[in-house]
């Protein structure tokens, strides 16, 4: 697709929400006539199970309703549901002291005993949770009084506090909410402590979130949030001209950023505002090199893709420089990662003497290469609802079609990409780190889960080394032995070229003008609607 068609698209779509800012039909959103107090949403996709235990559930969604112990901020881990924390000499023990007067949305009691039994529910079901490295090194749950709680481990694990922190599956439920005592196989309610809860949900329509007056950290402001669910076409454009939808955001898919040119209208109106995030992931082309059947198996032909993606063109003509070109697996601000890696530019020329060199031959310019009398093709799967993804593929495609490589492009819901990639059933995919707030340690640490990476990098020769390191990384107490197992395993998975990065992503929010508060987290997950409030 051409620069000018994916800007005109782009401009199309925010055109029509500007005239309905216009319009005078905010007041739909909102049930008043002086502007919207109500957050309606749009989503792709609907918010799911909400487990919080499992993974189906819209994490945006998840974040409102539940909390964990502890909170990842841009100056540390701070106090949540735990007001503080001691942690014992070895390393080994973390005493945690709950916040009093806390309960869950159903009146139960938040206590040390539901602490004990979130946790351990959890670790019960232990096979889905293996891309958390905490849920193997959890030894016992200990309730010591009714508000103080110890997590023991094996052995020392630095990142405990901070996967502690994230939004599932250390997050709690009301032990009411269990099924025969367990989570494993499903619940019977959704009753967190956080500030919103779950009021109405009407499956692949609209899910609806009241404010939890009752919230230890104070009611807010905005009394409820409406997560719309609304098909890409037609459908979402009439929604938009009507007021049916007044905020919208990067979900949880990494989806599409916005045409800047078109924003610029949009905020000259006064009706809306664009709020954006600083940096906060890469989005990737995974290679699964553990697929011996396939020529994506070869490091040459991974690095030959490499070569291959113009990644300023993406990030001009598809992203209107929003999201920046990326050369590395992480940017230079992510802890550990600024270690010097040999940059692969965007050279054609270098990609066909590597396909050469490693024996895909083809008979004349424009011909599919051959070895072993097997052509050069692969498939690349993207998410269906994100445009961005498609219209990346298909210059990608375009691109390596030049060097005589074929790609078949095939676009699947995001559920149905990421059973794939647990499966190791696919050449290649789309996918994006965990983010600035996770990273390195989550991203690393799921290139030897089963349910993540495994099949990622379980193919290329220095496999075993890779996941002793990993291991050995997760547990050293010393910050320079740390950084340099990080610059070895960074090092490995670049020099395999097996996450091939495109660009740099961050949080876009349009909003309502009116709109005071909108803010993020160190998550490119969550939103805190809590902090919002309208003039």
């Amino acid at each position: 697709m051409h620069k000018t068609t994916v800007r005109g698209l782009l401009a199309a779509v925010l055109a029509l929400v500007l005239l309905s800012g216009c319009s005078g039909d905010r007041g739909d959103v909102a049930g008043t006539q002086d502007g919207p107090r109500e957050i309606v949403y749009a989503t792709a996709k609907d918010i799911n199970d909400m487990n919080p235990h499992l993974y189906p559930g819209s994490m945006a969604a998840q974040g409102m309703v539940y909390e964990s112990l502890v909170e990842n901020t841009k100056d540390g881990i701070k106090p949540l549901l735990a007001e503080s924390w001691d942690i014992s000499d070895n390393g080994k023990a973390y005493t945690f002291h709950l916040r009093k007067g806390v309960s869950f949305h159903d009146g139960t009691p938040f206590s040390a005993d539901a602490v004990k039994q979130n946790i351990e529910a959890v670790q019960r079901n232990a096979s889905k949770h293996t891309w958390i490295k905490l849920s193997s090194k959890l030894k016992d749950v200990s309730v010591i009084d009714e508000h103080t709680v110890r997590l023991t481990l094996t052995e020392p694990y630095y990142p405990t506090l901070l996967e502690l922190s994230m939004t599932r599956p250390y997050v709690f439920l009301s032990p009411q909410d269990f099924r025969n005592g367990e989570t494993k196989d499903g619940v019977t309610g959704f009753n967190g402590t956080g500030p919103y809860k779950v009021a109405e949900h009407v499956t692949d329509q609209y899910a609806r979130f009241e404010a939890n007056e009752s919230y230890w950290g104070g009611a807010p402001k905005v009394k409820r949030i409406t997560a719309k669910v609304l098909p890409a076409g037609e459908t979402t454009l009439l929604a938009l001209q009507k007021g049916e939808v007044n905020f919208v955001f990067t979900d949880d898919r990494g989806a599409d950023s916005i045409d800047v040119e078109a924003m610029k209208r949009l905020t000259d109106s006064g009706n809306y505002k664009i709020v954006r995030s600083e940096p906060m992931n890469t989005k990737m082309i995974v290679a699964n090199s553990s697929k011996s059947d396939s020529p994506v198996s070869e490091k040459a032909v991974r690095e030959a893709i490499w070569h291959s993606i113009d990644r300023k063109t993406i990030s001009q003509s598809i992203f209107s420089e929003t999201e920046t070109a990326a050369e590395t697996l992480f940017s230079s601000n992510v802890t550990y990662a600024n270690i010097g890696l040999k940059k692969r530019g965007y050279d054609q020329e270098a990609a066909k003497r590597l396909l050469e060199q490693s024996g895909w031959i083809a008979a004349k310019d424009g011909d599919v290469r051959m070895k072993n009398g097997r052509p050069l093709t692969m498939r690349l799967y993207y998410d269906v609802n994100s445009s961005s993804q498609k219209t990346q593929a298909e210059l990608i495609q375009n691109e390596v079609l030049k060097i005589g490589m074929k790609l078949e492009l095939i676009g699947e819901e995001s559920g149905s990409i990421a059973n794939r990639r647990s499966k190791g059933d696919y050449d290649l995919l789309f996918n994006q780190t965990w983010g600035l707030a996770y990273d390195p340690q989550s991203t690393i640490a799921a290139f030897a889960s089963e349910s993540s990476y495994r099949h990622t990098t379980s193919g290329i020769p220095q496999a075993k080394e890779l996941y002793q390191k990993i291991d050995d990384v997760m547990v050293t107490a010393d910050e320079k032995t740390r950084q340099a197992l990080y610059a070895d395993i960074l090092t490995i998975v670049h020099n395999e070229a097996v996450f091939i990065p495109l660009t740099n992503g961050s949080v876009t929010v349009v909003a309502p003008a009116n709109l005071q508060g909108v803010s993020f987290k160190q998550s490119q997950f969550e939103i805190p609607f809590e902090r919002m409030h309208f003039e």
